[in-house]
This record gives C-alpha cells, sequence and structure tokens, in this order.
C-alpha cells in the first residue's frame, strides 16, 4: 500500500514540473528568439549627396532598401558646398557623399567626420539643345559674343571643374548665368534659356533633348567624389553600411552605368 502510495505521489511531481516548464516556455513566446528580434530593427539614414549623384543614389538606395529590408534611404540633393555648410551647422545627416574633396575636407575640419573615401570621378562636357541653335561645335565657341552659357556657380565644384577647363583652354567667357548646381545649370538648356553648358559627362548622359560635345583631354578636367559616415549619424552601422554597398561592386558598377569614371 505504501509502495503504491510513493508511486502516485512521484508522477503527481513530474506532472506538476512539467506544467511549470511549459508556463515558462509559453510566457517566453516565440518573438524572444534573436533571429525574430533582428528581423524586427528598422532604421532611417539621410544620405546628403552632390545633385550629380542624383539618378545613381537614387537606384543604389532602392537597391540597398531591398537587400536590407526594414531600412528607409532618405537622400538630400544639392551643391557640395551647401551640403557641407548644411552639415557643419549642425543639419541631421548619416551620410555625406561630395562632389568634390574640398567639401568633403570642409566636414573632416569639422570633425563632422572622421575619414572619406573617394568612389568615383567625374569628367566635364559642352551640352548644347538637340537642335544646336547657336551652331556651337567645339569648345572655343563658348566664347563667342552672343553666346548664352550657362554655368555653376564657382562655390559648387561643377563651376570650379568647368573654370579649370576655360583656364586650361586660355578661352574667356561670359556666362548668362551661374546656377546652384549641375542639375539646374542642365535645366537651362532642356528650357532653352542658354545656348551651351559646361556640366559633367553624366549629367549630359542623363538628360534628354541635349547633345554633348566632347572637350579635348588635354584641356578636360576632372573631380573626385568622397563619401563618408558623419561622426553624429543616427544610426552609424547602417549609414556604414550604405557606404560599403557604394563601394562595392554593385555600387562600381551602377555608377560606371552612369558614365562615372573609377577613382
Amino acid at each position: 500500500m505504501k509502495s503504491a502510495l510513493r508511486v502516485v505521489l512521484v508522477a503527481v511531481m513530474i506532472a506538476l514540473a512539467t506544467t511549470a516548464c511549459s508556463s515558462a516556455k509559453d510566457a517566453a513566446g516565440p518573438s524572444s528568439s534573436p533571429a525574430s528580434a533582428a528581423h524586427a530593427v528598422s532604421a532611417t539614414i539621410t544620405v546628403f549627396a552632390a545633385s550629380s549623384l542624383t539618378g545613381t543614389f537614387n537606384d543604389l538606395g532602392t537597391r540597398f532598401e531591398e537587400a536590407h529590408p526594414g531600412v528607409k534611404v532618405v537622400f538630400n540633393y544639392g551643391s557640395s558646398g551647401t551640403l557641407a555648410a548644411q552639415i557643419t551647422q549642425g543639419a541631421p545627416a548619416d551620410v555625406f557623399a561630395s562632389a568634390a574633396p574640398k567639401n568633403m575636407q570642409t566636414v573632416l575640419d569639422a570633425q563632422d567626420a572622421s575619414t572619406s573615401t573617394n568612389f568615383a570621378k567625374n569628367t566635364m562636357e559642352v551640352v548644347v539643345p538637340a537642335a544646336n541653335p547657336a551652331k556651337i561645335v567645339t569648345l572655343a565657341d563658348l566664347a563667342r559674343p552672343g553666346v548664352k552659357l550657362a554655368l555653376c556657380v564657382t562655390t559648387a565644384p561643377c563651376g570650379a571643374t568647368a573654370d579649370e577647363v576655360f583656364a586650361k583652354a586660355k578661352l574667356t567667357v561670359a556666362p548668362v548665368t551661374r546656377e546652384a548646381d549641375a542639375k539646374t545649370t542642365i535645366s537651362k538648356i532642356t528650357l532653352g534659356e542658354a545656348d551651351a553648358a559646361v556640366v559633367y559627362v553624366t549629367d549630359v548622359k542623363a538628360a534628354t533633348g541635349v547633345t554633348g560635345i566632347p572637350i579635348p583631354s588635354n584641356v578636360n578636367a576632372t573631380t573626385e567624389y568622397p563619401i563618408a559616415t558623419l561622426t553624429h549619424a543616427g544610426h552609424p552601422d547602417t549609414a556604414a553600411a550604405f557606404v560599403a554597398y557604394v563601394l562595392s561592386s554593385t555600387g562600381r558598377g551602377v555608377l560606371s552605368a552612369a558614365g562615372f569614371l573609377a577613382p
């Protein structure tokens, strides 16, 4: 009789222990696994980038988001000089991609980035409307009286690099307008408000209704494009991952297809 009672008591104790373990597991729930938690992570990063990168970075941003579910990339495009000033004045941003080392150096000097990497190079080209009413055929034609020439402002890399071209060619030109960046400069051609402009090769390639006129290599000029994760990035790991993506073979392929040169 005592033996039978002992068996019953042991069975009850085992049942109680099993119920307690099951309850603890149910309380923890399946969502507590590391894998599930990782899938729930999301972040939005802001990338300040030169306007000449608009098409390529929009493409790379979409690809990066597809490769990193839950991540959102927001772009702020403009003149590299303006973007650098905004960053040093405290504008919230995670990544800066400049169209010239000079503007990146401004950010580095302000300790808003600790290091940068050149990821592309761009060169200049003359652009005219497809109908070419001013009959521009050479760089020297831009110095003719009456030619309405559009250039970027001198503080923008596209303006400084264009000025370098004219200095090398020993040409004196009188632009009728100086625009904030490459995109607004080439828009003067597409809108029919200028006879010619000097912008990046990549801008000419991306535009419609225009014709590019190559600049002789002995007087042409190039600019390097550096990129950096910013010191005060809200999501430094995601920002660094985006920079690495731009520097990857995928990034190089997208940039090359758009007409950018390797650094």
